[in-house]
C-alpha cells in the first residue's frame, strides 16, 4: 500500500530550501530518496523508523523518525506520524541532526 504524504508549511519550507540551495544538492536528494522509501513502506529496514519519544503529533499521535542520511556531520532527519485517515502520513519536521 502507498501511503499519502502531507507536509506542514515548516515542512514543505525546510524541503524547498534544500532544493534552490546549491549547497544542499546531496542532501535534497538524500531526502527525496528517504520520502519516497517512507511513501511506500514507512518500515523500508533503510530508514532506520523508530519511534520518538520526547514529542507527539498534532493531536497525540506516536512521533516517529527515519534516517535520511547516515554517518555525515549534521545527518537529516525526518520526523513524521500516521494521519487519522488510513494510509496517510503526515510530515513535520526534516531537520539536521545536532
Amino acid at each position: 500500500m502507498k501511503f499519502v504524504l502531507n507536509f506542514t508549511a515548516s515542512a514543505s519550507a525546510i524541503l524547498k530550501k534544500l532544493k534552490y540551495s546549491r549547497d544542499s544538492i546531496k542532501k535534497y536528494k538524500a531526502v527525496i530518496k528517504t520520502l519516497q522509501f517512507l511513501q511506500d513502506n514507512p518500515k523500508h529496514p533503510s530508514l532506520q523508523s523508530h519511534k520518538y519519544h520526547s514529542i507527539k503529533g498534532s493531536e497525540g499521535q506516536e512521533v516517529f523518525e527515519v534516517y535520511a542520511e547516515q554517518d555525515t556531520p549534521a545527518a537529516y532527519r525526518i520526523f513524521f506520524y500516521y494521519g487519522s485517515q488510513k494510509g496517510q502520513i503526515t510530515v513535520f519536521a526534516i531537520t539536521s541532526h545536532p
